[in-house]
């Protein structure tokens, strides 16, 4: 039989606003009804009025099985990578579990010889490693190609890279061409795969819309907007997910004072609190103000907002970024930038699920998936809410709380939801 679980007392916004009703049922893994009568038998947990929300969907990372783990700590149900190396047999393993994150991912992402993001990638002369070389894409042809390498691995969506550089401290890359940019959408739409463009500046941008992409996965900040480039995207109809956390890193500031609040300090380790605590600093000339504003002119312009971090490895020269936890400080950026908070909470649940075709989840309904987050306080009106977690649930499962997280976690003795 399954469980049945009934959180009482509770305020609740469901994806999309805060509703009437005040009590959830979960049936196992899903969410059975809101409001009503609690069935005999469930197990209560009554809320003294804290915030249940549908579990946060990070739209842009680059994870593995640790990220995937930090990011449930602070209610990160879903992670959708936007590069990575996982086959299809270790996403639908991961599908089924109900310690860790949920993941979706691209594949590898298309990017021409030499192209973005291959700088960091070491070159070896051991010919072992020759199986790893980075697929290349130069030709339209090569497009064509890849996409369907892609989609055969499991590729949910497919990422296109065209990252000249400037943004990143490596002027001069090298990007696809025009003709090899649209011949990957056509591709990916042969496929029903949207294409999903890595550009930070305005000319890539320009560049990406042109080309019919379905989504940016980053806001240019490379100069102020012009109402032409807003009205291009908007009229596009593709997403954008601004990521300003990595956008502020860029531009020289740390996450520090994320780092040691202490909702944060108690669930990470000393190796991503160290890293969370430094800045990327590839594009320290740039101005915050102008990126913020561009992305209040696309948000009025209609454009959708997804809530992402660009999250991967902590390492210093990735600094300002962890697992989870800037899920919540890009939150925190989107309402600095002029989002109302409820607007904010959008783009972290419900808009990113209909944009990324993921029926079951981003929203508090019944039928939906029980993947939820419950925060003390009210995040629709104080947006640093969403960070004091009091409970997650995954497929259903509640996840254990234990004090002295961080300590546990750096001697391996704790996994969420063991």
């Amino acid at each position: 039989m399954d469980r049945i679980t009934a959180i009482t007392n509770v305020r609740i916004f469901d994806g999309n606003s805060v509703i009437d009703a005040h009590t959830v049922v979960i049936n196992g893994a899903q969410i059975r009804a809101l409001g009503g009568e609690t069935p005999a038998g469930a197990t209560v947990i009554d809320a003294h009025g804290a915030t249940l929300m549908p579990g946060l969907i990070d739209a842009h990372v680059h994870t593995d099985m640790d990220g995937l783990t930090d990011a449930l700590v602070f209610g990160v149900t879903t992670e959708l990578e936007m590069m990575g190396h996982w086959t299809r047999e270790e996403r639908q393993e991961i599908s089924e579990r109900d310690d860790i994150a949920d993941l979706r991912s691209a594949g590898m992402g298309l990017t021409p010889p030499g192209g973005h993001p291959t700088e960091y990638i070491p070159v070896s002369d051991d010919p072992r490693m020759r199986e790893f070389a980075y697929p290349f894409v130069l030709t339209p042809d090569d497009a064509a190609r890849f996409v369907a390498a892609q989609v055969a691995g499991g590729a949910d969506y497919i990422k296109i890279f065209i990252e000249d550089g400037t943004c990143i401290g490596i002027p001069g890359l090298p990007v696809p061409s025009d003709e090899t940019l649209r011949a990957a959408v056509k591709e990916a739409h042969r496929y029903g795969k949207m294409a999903i463009a890595h550009a930070t500046t305005a000319a890539g941008t320009q560049q990406a819309i042109a080309a019919g992409v379905d989504g940016l996965a980053h806001v240019f900040l490379d100069r102020p907007h012009t109402p032409e480039l807003i009205a291009a995207v908007a009229s596009s109809g593709a997403f954008v997910t601004p990521c300003l956390v990595v956008n502020s890193s860029a531009l020289g500031n740390s996450a520090a004072e994320l780092a040691a609040d202490e909702r944060v300090r108690s669930r990470l380790s000393s190796k991503w609190l160290d890293s969370l605590a430094r800045s990327i600093n590839t594009y320290p000339h740039g101005n915050l103000q102008d990126v913020f504003a561009s992305v209040i002119a696309l948000h009025e312009a209609g454009v959708d907002l997804l809530a992402g971090s660009d999250v991967s490895e902590p390492i210093p020269s990735l600094g300002g970024l962890a697992h989870g936890a800037s899920l919540h400080h890009e939150l925190q950026l989107l309402v600095s930038a002029g989002l109302k908070p409820v607007e904010a909470l959008r783009a972290a649940t419900s808009t990113p699920a209909r944009r990324f075709g993921l029926t079951d989840r981003g929203r508090i309904v019944p039928g939906a998936r029980a993947d939820l987050l419950m925060v003390d306080g009210d995040p629709t009106k104080t947006i640093s809410d969403t960070l004091s977690v009091r409970t997650v649930w995954r497929l259903g499962v509640q996840q254990k709380q234990i004090d002295g997280f961080k300590a546990k976690r750096e001697n391996g003795i704790f996994r969420p939801g063991g």
